[in-house]
């Protein structure tokens, strides 16, 4: 091999000297090197977990990959899903190990999507969670200030989450949930969790799904749930500088950057401990109080599909 290849755990690495991509300051092997590094912390969020992976080649625009390419090994494990919107199975790998996670790596995957499901059960996510995505304006800082609004939702209702930097401009809010409740009844209670947290300050928050209806102010997005994906702790962003998505005590949340957490600086901070296992609260039971809450609160793609419908039919209209 040349100088620019190694062989890690029975996985070729190649070209490992080239830049990862335009604009990221780094190169592929500072990739691997990462993924190496926090492996004993990554690979537990994604184990059994159907993975999607963010892809990026020289010269071409990222991709997200969810049906594994056929040149994939015999040892990466996969679950075979039907794919409704496609209508044919796709090919999901499971990241069990370090071994498949340096493949990973070497095929340029940076950010690394699990379902909220384990493959074993699909039907029940292990977590509810909270998106605050904040406006072009508004800033990583407007997303705290809406995860703290989450946090007194949570409160309210006696639950408990922790909080995660998305690696780009927003926050997540896990909640890990006891076994039981299914996908449309976690979907209901993330309605309602959104809901509330957008009536605790409305000025600054809001669950409008068609983005040109949110004023400037952070989406709190319920949708993440059933089959949806979440970015893992953990994992890298596509992004300058190549961030990472990290955990923070609540209490230092308005204190700290997404920039502070980069493949550079995580390592250091996950190399005695597991930050996200230490803050994740143990599973709650949902009160049904707030599933029938959050029943009587439209699907927002589909209330999103009705208004878009309703405003091409008015569009029309006006013209005519």
């Amino acid at each position: 091999m040349s100088g620019a290849d190694e062989n890690r755990d029975g996985v070729a690495l190649t070209n490992l000297d080239q830049q990862l991509f335009d604009g990221s300051g780094e190169r592929k092997r500072d990739l691997v090197d990462y993924l190496d590094a926090v492996a004993d912390r990554l690979v537990p969020q994604l184990r059994g977990r159907p993975l999607s992976v963010v892809r990026v080649r020289p010269g071409q625009p990222p991709f997200m990959q969810k049906n594994l390419p056929r040149y994939t090994p015999d040892w990466v494990r996969r679950v075979s899903i039907w794919a409704e919107a496609s209508r044919r199975e796709i090919a999901y790998a499971l990241c069990d190990d370090r071994r498949t996670l340096l493949w990973f790596a070497n095929q340029r995957a940076v950010e690394y999507h699990p379902t909220l499901a384990v493959a074993d059960d699909l039907s029940r996510p292990t977590h509810l969670v909270l998106d605050l995505d904040p406006p072009e304006t508004g800033g990583f800082g407007a997303a705290v200030a809406a995860a703290l609004l989450v946090r007194q939702a949570l409160a309210d209702a006696g639950l408990a989450g922790a909080v995660k930097t998305s690696g780009a401009k927003g926050v997540h809010v896990f909640v890990p949930v006891e076994p039981g409740p299914d996908a449309e009844e976690l979907a209901a209670a993330t309605r309602a969790l959104a809901a509330r947290a957008e009536r605790l300050d409305p000025a600054l928050a809001t669950t409008a799904f068609i983005r040109e209806d949110r004023g400037g102010k952070v989406f709190v997005d319920p949708t993440r749930t059933g089959g949806a994906t979440v970015v893992s702790v953990y994992s890298p962003r596509l992004r300058p500088g190549v961030p990472v998505s990290f955990p923070v005590p609540w209490p230092d949340l308005e204190s700290v950057t997404a920039a502070d957490f980069t493949v550079r600086t995580v390592p250091a901070l996950v190399a005695q401990r597991d930050p996200w296992s230490e803050l994740m609260p143990a599973p709650q039971r949902l009160p049904g109080e707030l599933i029938e809450e959050g029943r009587a609160i439209p699907v927002p793609r589909v209330q999103a599909m009705h208004e878009g419908r309703r405003r091409a039919r008015a569009r029309r209209a006006a013209t005519d």
